[in-house]
């Protein structure tokens, strides 16, 4: 069945706002494009995946997008992620696929190995993979790509399971606990330091510009 990885990237310089309250500025667009790097070449690490779409506006990072073999669409209106991840549907759609896995670009601990798992046994028309609070949406595979329009931002966990009962699509919510961890916060920064402590094969772009953030963090912000 052909997947199409869906990926929506935010021009840098609008990213991660409510990080930029615990980091330097530099930091803050220096991890928003590690993070984008370590998803892309997961999702191009991941065997049943045939395809990634990334959706942008951000000039500097269409060629590592294109590097990992990622087709790039222009998101000219930037009306946010639904709109973006709707117009990467469009495209999966002109391309042929079958479902589209839709995830953010600020889950850099995402596993390769944990996505062939849940594209090998996803029976469901729509699957729902929760943030790690249960209530923000990090993964939303669709079979097909446009069986229902997605709507993410706050409490789109369960607004997703809505859309889908209301498209009369089978669905179910799965944990993938590499795409639990999106990174908005200070807070959300210190898991991912130590969900990344213990293995140090992930995330490598991420790893490098956290080795920086002993120096970069605010004196504000409470120790980890």
């Amino acid at each position: 069945m052909l997947t199409a990885a869906i990926l929506p990237i935010k021009r840098f310089s609008l990213a991660k706002q409510r990080l930029g309250e615990s980091v330097e500025e530099q930091l803050r667009l220096d991890l928003a494009r590690a993070m984008v790097g370590d998803v892309l070449v997961a999702l191009s690490q991941c065997a049943a995946i045939d395809l990634t779409i990334v959706i942008t506006n951000e000039p500097t990072i269409i060629a590592a997008a294109e590097y990992t073999g990622a087709i790039v669409v222009a998101d000219t209106a930037e009306s946010g992620q639904s709109a973006a991840v709707s117009i990467g549907i469009e495209r999966a759609l002109e391309e042929g696929a079958k479902r589209a896995l839709c995830v953010p670009g600020d889950c850099p601990a995402l596993d390769p190995g944990e996505l062939d798992v849940l594209l090998h046994g996803a029976p469901e028309a729509v699957i729902v993979i929760p943030d790690r609070h249960g209530t923000g949406t990090n993964g939303l595979l669709l079979t097909p790509p446009d069986v229902m329009t997605p709507s993410f931002g706050p409490g789109s966990h369960e607004r997703h399971g809505d859309l889908a009962a209301s498209a009369n699509a089978s669905w179910r919510t799965e944990q993938v606990s590499s795409l639990q961890l999106d990174i908005d916060t200070g807070a959300d920064l210190a898991v991912l330091r130590e969900r990344l402590a213990g293995n140090h094969g992930q995330a490598p772009r991420t790893r490098s510009v956290l080795g920086l953030v002993e120096r970069h963090w605010r004196s504000s912000q409470p120790a980890a």
